[in-house]
């Protein structure tokens, strides 16, 4: 019946690292929001809109001094399609597997003072892990 809690930032952009349990190459990224039904306020304008993902290549490289980023993928969350929204990621460009994963929230829907995510589920398929055949991430 309640929304439960959320993971609210101060204004419409913000970032969160995730350190995954295990190297992995990534697939996809799924980002949760709850319906206008559920609000108490009747609005999801806190819900985030455009979402980039990225990875770090740091200890990947030669200088390991260098922080470098690369991008896996830009997508739009939309409030009018189903609460829980699954986007594909572009690791074939960078086939390797990470242990952390950058969620970068560059805008929301409206609301000036914060923003707002109730889940973030990462895809893919464990470094060390054998392939399997029910399909399952």
């Amino acid at each position: 019946i309640f929304p439960g809690n959320c993971w609210a930032f101060k204004g419409h952009q913000g970032q969160v690292v995730i350190r995954l349990p295990a190297r992995v190459y990534l697939t996809a990224i799924t980002v949760q929001h709850i319906t206008k039904d559920a609000s108490p306020s009747g609005t999801i304008i806190s819900a985030p809109k455009d979402i980039a993902v990225f990875v770090s290549l740091l200890g990947t490289s030669v200088d390991a001094d260098r922080d470098e980023e690369t991008l896996l993928g830009m997508f739009t969350y939309n409030v009018e399609k189903d609460p829980m929204q699954t986007f594909p990621l572009k690791n074939l460009l960078l086939p390797r597997a990470f242990s952390h994963v950058k969620i970068l929230v560059k805008s929301n829907w409206g609301n000036p003072w914060y923003t707002c995510i109730y889940r973030v589920k990462v895809h893919g398929k464990m470094e060390n892990q054998k392939v399997s055949t029910n399909g399952q991430d």
